[in-house]
């Protein structure tokens, strides 16, 4: 039966996978304060009891070798290079034992930031929708599957801005692993094929400005490239 819709329908957001396809992508969960080092940058302690999280929406991912304009509303605009877990097969109360047969595969993400709007709604109690959840703010590149993806566990993460490096650290440094992140995340909702998981970013984070070209990596994945116009 055709459908009479009174608006055009948003087109299918999808982020290419390596050897051909397109991941359909549903929601986008993104784990905060994921490395030590960078939970004390920004002036907290670890905590290990329980991991917490946010969205963006789904067309806020932007490919590789995006142009972005610099967002409005904001003066303190942050990169955030982060390992994104792609899921395949959905569930709830993932145990940890199992949460690996739920990855379809992995890519290198930016949680881009308005790092002033987010501090200003935390100081207030506030939600950070603002600070994070706006348009373009999910730039991701190729999703490499699972059986292509060996290592990804102790990975090295990188970032340079205009060929200078900002970010270093390893995937192994992760507060709360990938495992662990899909259980938590799966006791809250029901995780589905298409969903993607940000899974936190390390220490090093800092501002960008109009012109400046950033390069994201993680060992055995397509590196991801974007611009600030």
């Amino acid at each position: 039966m055709s459908r009479n819709f009174v608006v055009a329908p948003s087109p299918t957001v999808v982020v290419p996978v390596l050897g051909g396809g397109e991941f359909p992508v549903r929601r986008i969960y993104c784990a905060g304060r994921n490395y030590e080092a960078h939970a004390k940058e920004m002036g907290f302690e670890v905590d290990r009891e329980e991991p917490f999280f946010f969205l963006k929406p789904a067309d806020a991912i932007e490919p590789d070798g995006a142009v972005i304009s610099y967002p409005r509303m904001t003066e303190n605009y942050h990169y955030e290079v982060e390992l994104v877990v792609a899921i395949g097969i959905g569930g709830s109360d993932i145990a940890v034992a199992d949460a690996g047969a739920h990855v379809f595969g992995y890519a290198v993400g930016l949680d881009m930031t308005r790092r002033d709007v987010q501090i200003a709604a935390r100081e207030k109690g506030r939600p950070w929708d603002m600070g994070k959840a706006f348009d373009r703010s999910a730039p991701c590149g190729t999703i490499v599957p699972v059986a292509q993806a060996a290592g990804i566990a102790a990975a090295a993460i990188t970032l340079e801005v205009n060929g200078a490096a900002r970010q270093k650290n390893a995937i192994a440094n992760l507060i709360w692993s990938v495992d662990e992140i899909i259980h938590w995340l799966s006791r809250y909702v029901d995780l589905a094929p298409g969903d993607l998981i940000y899974t936190g970013t390390p220490d090093g984070v800092g501002a960008v400005v109009a012109g400046d070209r950033l390069e994201a990596r993680i060992d055995g994945l397509p590196s991801l490239t974007v611009s600030i116009s």
